[in-house]
């Protein structure tokens, strides 16, 4: 069972270098009672690629999200900012 959720989306956009990557990275739980590491990636605008890894408890599955994290974070990706809110 998952006691917290964990989720996030990164992206990594770099105009000079026509670049606009996504990545995003979610622990959830599997119909059988198992925890899961969902992880998705690609061209912004494109659905992307995905895989999942199958694990016995939720630690394992917590150390491979920030792992994967600290990993995309050293090549660049930061949290998608929120949009500028307009003033009227």
């Amino acid at each position: 069972m998952i006691v917290q959720p964990y989720h996030i989306y990164v992206e990594r956009i770099a105009p000079e270098k026509n670049m606009a990557r996504f990545y995003a990275l979610a622990v959830q739980p599997t119909l059988f009672g198992e925890v899961s590491l969902v992880r998705t990636w690609g061209r912004i605008g494109t659905r992307g690629q995905q895989m999942v890894h199958f694990f016995d408890n939720e630690s394992q599955a917590i150390n491979l999200f920030l792992d994967m994290l600290r990993r995309k974070r050293k090549r660049g990706y930061r949290p998608k900012r929120p949009v500028d809110i307009l003033r009227i």
